[in-house]
């Protein structure tokens, strides 16, 4: 279920446009639903219940804080997650999800990006 709210701005400090909120995809109020921020939503929706959704939480706060301290920069540090990198990998690719594997995500883990 997609929803459309303010909340987006305050949770994401401002910085996303949609966060996936299992089951929900939120999505900021001025912002255009696309298919690909759908897709990249989705896949966080996959990546959560495959770890069983609290979890996932917990991974991807660690792996943030992981990043910061890697690169000690916000932006940086977010778009290394390996959650985010596989989303922003495939978010382009309408049948990603019909031939993902479970548990892709892990692929990224050791392919941050250093620039």
């Amino acid at each position: 279920m997609v929803i459309k709210t303010g909340l987006v701005k305050i949770l994401s400090f401002g910085f996303a446009r949609g966060m996936c909120l299992y089951p929900f995809v939120l999505v900021g109020k001025e912002t255009e639903l696309t298919d690909q921020l759908l897709t990249h939503e989705k896949i966080h929706l996959k990546q959560q219940l495959e770890t069983l959704i609290l979890p996932f939480y917990l991974l991807y706060f660690l792996e943030f804080l992981f990043r910061f301290f890697q690169y000690g920069n916000f932006e940086k540090a977010y778009r290394n997650i390996s959650f985010e990198r596989e989303a922003y990998h495939y978010e382009s690719h309408q049948d990603y999800l019909d031939q993902r594997k479970k548990y892709a995500w892990t692929g990224f883990l050791a392919q941050a990006d250093p620039a």
